[in-house]
């Protein structure tokens, strides 16, 4: 199983505490976002785990716990968003210059192959050009290029429950022009700094600018942490551009306080709050505590790794 952690909340921000109790007791309760009723309760023992992959935009206080991760088995890596945004689009990060000490030291800890760097959504403004995407850009990338081997860009999917947060950005048409024009300057900058730059979920071919298609849930990056081979095709679930694994997610929609204006995982702000105050760290789901007239169901657990060329791909049950 790859574990997911997670595309909808930003659990080493503001969750750590929670996710190392959840590794200890060995699984974690997961609502279906559909039907909050439908709960899975998923595997978290580290033979059940084969990586994690985590997203964030803000580490720091997962670091200090990264030792026990490493004690208890677990293999892990780590996609890191790191945008130059202003309070304007993400008002609940650190400041910038945190956010890259913070990527420096992450790298230093775990090793530059376990750090990818996430420079998304790409939206173009009055305020946020192409010129200023440039000159921002260039600027992470000389503090970033000696930590990271990959930076992944994409481009704003404007969804109904995001475009009212970003109307009073003023948001300018996104054309495949402007993409080319973007992904032209990016690589141009990029030219010999070692960064491999890569797309997510983009049906867009840019490889005339050196620019191939990604996956953030990599089949060749996983191989390598693993130090094995992966049985398993791409993720059926996801959009017909993303390229990733399958994957379990045991976040949950509306918890992330950064807030950001783009952010398709929040609906509303009041409803985040009141997720947010909802969270309970001894509760074993992420916010509220398992109703007992929940359907918990014990999630299947696919092995997707080989080993020593032998296929192993088995289900296990919890219990």
């Amino acid at each position: 199983m790859i574990l997911s952690v997670s595309r909808r909340t930003d659990i080493p921000a503001f969750y750590s505490t929670w996710f190392l109790a959840r590794l200890r007791a060995g699984f974690v309760d997961v609502p279906n976002p559909f039907n909050a009723h439908q709960v899975s309760r998923v595997s978290l023992r580290p033979e059940d785990v084969d990586v994690i992959v985590f997203w964030t935009k803000n580490p720091a206080p997962l670091l200090p716990h990264l030792s026990e991760l490493d004690a208890m088995g677990y293999r892990y890596y780590f996609q890191f968003t790191l945008t130059p945004y202003g309070r304007d689009v993400e008002p609940g990060l650190p400041k910038k210059s945190e956010l890259v000490r913070t990527f420096q030291s992450l790298s230093q800890a775990i090793g530059h192959e376990k750090v990818v760097w996430r420079y998304d959504p790409i939206f173009l403004t009055e305020k946020y050009t192409a010129d200023w995407h440039e000159a921002a850009f260039q600027e992470l990338l000389e503090a970033l290029a000696p930590y990271t081997e990959r930076c992944v860009i994409s481009f704003l999917d404007l969804y109904q429950k995001t475009e009212q947060n970003m109307k009073a950005l003023g948001l300018l048409p996104m054309t495949t022009a402007c993409m080319e024009d973007i992904a032209d300057r990016f690589s141009r900058a990029a030219r010999g700094s070692g960064i491999d730059l890569r797309t997510c979920a983009e049906a867009i071919d840019l490889s005339r600018y050196g620019i191939q298609h990604g996956a953030c849930i990599d089949k060749e990056r996983i191989e390598h942490i693993c130090c094995a081979s992966i049985n398993a095709k791409k993720d059926s679930s996801q959009r017909p551009a993303c390229g990733c694994l399958p994957s379990i997610d045991i976040g949950q929609y509306n918890t992330c306080p950064h807030l950001c204006r783009y952010c398709y995982a929040n609906f509303e702000e009041g409803m985040v709050r009141a997720h947010v105050k909802d969270h309970h760290k001894d509760s074993t789901m992420l916010s509220g505590y398992l109703s007992p007239a929940a359907n918990v169901t014990e999630r299947k657990i696919m092995h997707l790794i080989r080993l020593r060329k032998e296929t192993v791909f088995t289900e296990t049950s919890l219990f």
